[in-house]
């Protein structure tokens, strides 16, 4: 496939084979982009920036609903190019594709609903005669960098709400993963979006991401990713809005009173989906001593069950992971933490990009797989004596994106929502889920910002306040 920057298709004699994690086979090729087509975009974005925003928002909403129903319209086309560039299961695959276009909707509706308040500043003291308001204005440039494991869901979670807050928009998608980028393009431009207003600039992020960040005519960069690679974008970017969306080693506490099953079910369903890889993938669980035997028999029960191969075959539940250094990584710390005194129950077993489905149990909370993020299909389980000892070790780590508990007891699951330093916070199932439109964003170093297209619209426009001073 081609990038699009300049208001135009454009190919480059340089290549990147993007790859089948599967079997390796080329899935397709993209240009390699260079300095000189950040300074392309950037000058095209310029000009896109001014034309969105003489745009109405109804007319952005029409462009964006128009957008939403041709992706719903190629449903399959999308999930089977997520499948084939990241790996992850069709039946997945097509959640991420329906999920993509309800956030393209969702954005469309924002773009209607950009207003300000009248202030009353006649109630501070000394006030007379002063008329107050706010109004929202946009950005201007918005740079987007995507990471590989959901390449056309958080796509949208950028280009939607950038465009529906009368932004121009450079999306820079993960090396591995830029097809379903570029075949969002195809549709933003399908559906009447000027060709200024979006481009997709392709290429190694080592290359061209300190060009986009650090550029002063960018005034917005949002970014999901990795926790060292967001601390570098927030030094690079200096004074911009940045939204952050890093990593996280989610804990789930399971206390004496939950049903065992219940939780097993939920710990699988939100531990291994795409192969682990998922920022809010339950990693560690923390259970109460009183419900811990019988959660493990119950949950390596469910994961035994999660059958592996190829992820275009209906059958299989879990793919590869996205390169085989990821799979080498995984089990190298699944080894380490036997080796320093971890049980093993099931999985762990590499094939090429495969990793079995792995849990751990005897985890202490020192080991790797525990105090780090594994982004991988191995989860940990700890042994704990009470709610005290439980929220503390959920809290021992510098990450807060999502955690979970499993208990009937409402005074435990109000002291796990008041305490635990986790942006989001799920009760009675696993610290995998997320609707949409809900705020979503970590404490910690686990980022900064909220993403849910109402919030990313506030977080990309500008707040503008207008005094009028009036004559008696």
């Amino acid at each position: 496939m081609r990038m699009h920057i300049g208001g135009e298709w454009i190919d480059k004699s340089e290549k990147i084979e993007v790859l089948h994690p599967f079997d390796g086979s080329v899935v397709d090729t993209i240009p390699k982009g260079d300095l000189n087509d950040v300074e392309k975009a950037i000058d095209t974005a310029e000009r896109g920036a001014k034309i969105m925003a003489k745009m109405t928002g109804y007319e952005r909403y029409e462009i964006l609903h128009k957008v939403a129903e041709l992706m719903v319209e190629r449903t399959e086309e999308l999930a089977r190019t997520i499948t084939l560039e990241e790996g992850k299961i069709l039946a997945e695959a097509r959640v991420e594709a329906s999920r993509a276009s309800e956030i393209i909707m969702l954005s469309a509706e924002e773009a209607k609903r950009l207003y300000g308040e009248v202030i009353p500043l006649e109630g501070a003291p000394g006030v007379q005669g002063k008329f107050g308001f706010t109004m929202r204005v946009p950005c201007g440039i918005v740079v987007g960098i995507s990471p590989f494991n959901f390449p056309l869901h958080l796509v949208c979670h950028k280009a939607g709400p950038a465009i529906a807050a009368g932004n121009a928009i450079i999306i820079k998608p993960a090396t591995d993963t830029p097809l379903s980028a570029l075949k969002l393009v195809e549709l933003f431009l399908e559906a009447g979006t000027p060709p200024e207003a979006i481009q997709c600039l392709t290429g190694s992020g080592g290359v061209i991401g300190d060009a986009l960040c650090s550029d002063r005519r960018v005034r917005k960069i949002t970014f999901t990713g990795s926790r060292d690679v967001g601390e570098h974008i927030c030094h690079t970017a200096g004074l911009k809005r940045v939204t952050m969306e890093l990593g996280s080693n989610s804990p789930l506490i399971i206390m004496p009173d939950a049903d065992p099953d219940k939780a097993a079910q939920a710990a699988a369903a939100s531990g291994y989906s795409n192969a682990g890889q998922v920022c809010i993938s339950t990693q560690r669980i923390i259970a109460h001593e009183k419900i811990y035997g019988d959660f493990l028999d119950a949950f390596k029960a469910r994961v035994e069950d999660i059958t592996t191969g190829n992820p275009l075959d209906e059958p299989t539940k879990m793919g590869p992971m996205i390169r085989e250094n990821d799979a080498v990584r995984v089990s190298e710390w699944i080894q380490e933490a036997v080796s320093d005194g971890a049980e093993l129950l099931t999985g762990g077993e590499r094939n090429g990009q495969i990793v079995t489905p792995a849990i751990l149990a005897n985890v202490k909370p020192e080991m790797r797989i525990s105090c780090d993020e594994i982004f991988g299909p191995a989860v940990g389980v700890t042994r704990v004596e009470n709610i005290d000892d439980a929220i503390a070790l959920a809290n021992a780590t510098n990450y807060g994106l999502s955690a979970a508990i499993f208990t009937q007891n409402i005074d435990w699951a109000m002291k796990f929502v008041r305490e635990v330093e986790s942006g989001n916070l799920m009760v009675n199932w696993g610290t995998q889920w997320r609707a949409d439109l809900m705020p979503y964003g970590g404490l910690k170093e686990s980022g900064m910002g909220k993403e849910g297209p109402k919030y990313a619209v506030q977080e990309m426009t500008e707040l503008k306040m207008a005094v009028f001073h009036l004559s008696e």
